[in-house]
């Protein structure tokens, strides 16, 4: 996700607390579940899903209860270390710059629940562009951001250091999601979180190569 200062003081803020984080994740919110089931409705049993930002590893669970194969990933090493002493494999991988693709052909879909919101604002149209590039036509993107303007910093929850984000509001989300090579691109908007944060929640699907 770039080299920034920002980029990187994040990274070590999960890093120092990844245990914490896991533990204290809560339960997965409704909308999040009914997003999950129906991502595996539409892709069916045994599609591949690449996940950005697996976190302590609660949405793959889901995922794969349903049907679905998971390729864990996340640019934090306490993430990816975690998910490992549980017996999952997962790769450390910046979505930016890293190698996205799989010997396995492109994924039948992508989910990057509350990751990409990392993201320095010039840096997401590469980061879509480049799933939509490792994904095959008609395969499945959900995203999920924070919604507001600009960007800052936050220290919340089980992570005791300060954490980057970037907000965003609807119609500039579409643009950047539809600039990138994603079709059929939906954005809701004013999703309530925990801590009366409002969040962006976008549906879309890889277009036609080469349209």
């Amino acid at each position: 996700m770039s080299d920034t200062p920002e980029v990187e003081r994040t990274v070590r803020a999960y890093d120092l607390d990844a245990v914490a984080y896991a533990e204290a994740s809560p339960a997965m919110p409704d909308s999040v579940r009914a997003d999950v089931e129906a991502l595996a409705r539409q892709l069916g049993p045994g599609a591949r899903v690449l996940e950005i930002g697996s976190g302590g590893g609660r949405d793959a669970r889901l995922m794969e209860e349903l049907g679905l194969r998971v390729r864990r990933t996340d640019i934090t090493p306490g993430f990816v270390a975690l998910l490992r002493e549980q017996g999952h494999v997962c790769d450390l991988l910046d979505p930016l710059v890293d190698d996205l693709s799989s010997s396995e052909g492109p994924y039948d879909g992508v989910w990057a629940n509350a990751s990409l919101l990392h993201v320095e604002r010039g840096d997401l149209p590469t980061v879509l562009a480049r799933l939509a590039g490792v994904t095959r036509p008609g395969g499945l993107l959900r995203v999920s951001l924070k919604e507001g303007d600009g960007e800052g910093w936050s220290t919340h929850g089980s992570v005791r250091h300060p954490r980057h984000f970037t907000y965003w509001r609807a119609d500039a989300l579409h643009e950047v999601v539809q600039d990138a090579g994603w079709t059929g691109v939906t954005v809701m908007s004013g999703l309530a979180g925990k801590r009366s944060e409002s969040w962006l929640e976008v549906s879309a699907s890889r277009g036609a190569v080469g349209a």
